[in-house]
């Protein structure tokens, strides 16, 4: 297999931060769960991957001071807000990221796994009172996940937040691995702890439709003379708000078939056909406003072209 170089760099939407075209996630070291990477292995692929190039505020202060003792470190580029805690405030969040990238410890803050309109509200609050904004999004967006492109992709792209998708490949569904017998031999798992099937089973990806996109997805890279895992992630990479999905490797071998993703181009006819079979079909409000009849009750008989941002 060749080795693919991480040495074309871009820049995270409104940041000055270079990342590369994929990242590397690390749920996947440490085999405590049973599925993961035995730490030997975790640190030969992250050892890899660099060879390439590659909420209260009380709390996010220690997770940070714990995090640079741990990394034997005292600066991170971009520090993240894993998700949403439900409590805290707005201002209490945003003001606390600000502190800790003006303490200088920090440079840039993204967030994960939360509403759109939460993001776009802290956002607003960081502009409007001059506190550094987020700059990244992280989210579940693949093949067999695009509920994202309803409404935080959109918001990401309006609002200067450049996306890194988790589980980019489906958390291994869309890898091959799995087909339609998996369908009918369950494991009844609802932790992470177990097998890799029974993560895919408990987040609810272990679907007769989502087999049915990973069966075109396997079709297309057998056209395409790829791994289908590149064909997935060559997918994500074409959607213009990504900047670098993150990747979910175990070994060695599925880092390097992963980065080849970069050299895979497909047609426009293999995109059609993965975009028909995991087209996530259209929600309100966009979908009630897009109808002829609502655009005329807008606009009546004119014809105005839509304002793209």
């Amino acid at each position: 297999m060749r080795s693919v170089p991480l040495d074309d760099y871009r820049l995270l939407d409104r940041s000055g931060l270079r990342v590369s075209p994929l990242s590397l996630g690390t749920m996947t070291f440490g085999d405590d769960w049973g599925w993961g990477a035995a730490p030997d292995e975790a640190r030969r692929i992250f050892d890899g991957y660099v060879d390439r190039g590659g909420n209260h505020r009380l709390n996010m202060v220690r997770s940070l001071e714990t995090s640079l003792r741990q990394l034997g470190t005292d600066h991170v580029e971009l520090f993240y807000l894993h998700g949403w805690d439900h409590t805290t405030p707005h201002e209490e969040v945003m003001r606390g990221l600000d502190d800790l990238v003006r303490s200088g410890e920090i440079s840039y803050v993204g967030i994960a796994n939360t509403p759109a309109w939460r993001i776009a509200a802290m956002q607003v609050l960081a502009d409007l009172r001059g506190w550094s904004p987020l700059v990244a999004l992280q989210s579940e967006y693949s093949l067999v996940q695009r509920t994202a492109e309803h409404e935080l992709i959109p918001m990401a792209s309006g609002m200067g937040l450049g996306v890194l998708p988790w589980s980019a490949l489906g958390g291994g569904l869309l890898t091959g691995r799995y087909g339609r017998a998996d369908l009918a031999d369950r494991t009844g798992q609802d932790t992470a702890a177990g097998t890799r099937k029974g993560v895919i089973e408990g987040v609810g990806n272990l679907t007769e439709r989502n087999i049915a996109i990973a069966e075109v997805v396997t079709e297309v890279a057998a056209e395409a003379g790829v791994s289908a895992a590149q064909v997935a992630l060559a997918w994500t990479l074409r959607n213009p708000a990504v900047v670098s999905p993150v990747l979910g490797a175990r070994t060695v071998h599925q880092l390097e078939d992963n980065l080849g993703a970069l050299d895979v181009a497909l047609t426009e006819e293999q995109v059609g056909r993965l975009d028909a079979v995991s087209d996530p079909g259209r929600i309100f409000p966009a979908a009630f406003m897009d109808l002829p009849m609502a655009r005329g009750l807008v606009f009546g008989d004119v014809r105005v072209a839509d304002r793209r941002v």
